[in-house]
């Protein structure tokens, strides 16, 4: 959340996916102040995890994982592992993709 404003005037959307439930992220968003892009919760089902090939199915959790979805559904950017948590390259893959179109 710290450094949103890498994604001002690049026509993004930021959410966040995980495999806990929504109150277990509730309280996660509480704690950390997380308040500038929505939590969507994969709890259920783990169908999403599963579908971009982060879940790991003998923990029932996904590994940590940023995508940048392009308009037409396409996946042009992964970062994966500790390294997800650092936004700085993703938000310039976002760059990227909105100086490109």
């Amino acid at each position: 959340q710290a450094n949103f404003t890498k994604f001002d005037g690049i026509d993004t959307m930021v959410f966040g996916i995980s495999t806990d439930n929504t109150p277990s992220q509730m309280e996660f968003g509480k704690k950390l102040g997380v308040s500038s892009f929505a939590m969507l919760s994969d709890f259920a089902t783990r169908h999403t995890a599963q579908a971009y090939g982060v879940l790991m199915p003998d923990r029932g959790i996904a590994n940590r994982a940023t995508f940048v979805v392009d308009k037409e559904g396409k996946i042009t950017y992964i970062e994966e592992g500790n390294s997800a948590v650092d936004i700085t390259s993703t938000a310039d893959a976002c760059s990227r993709l909105a100086h490109k179109n």
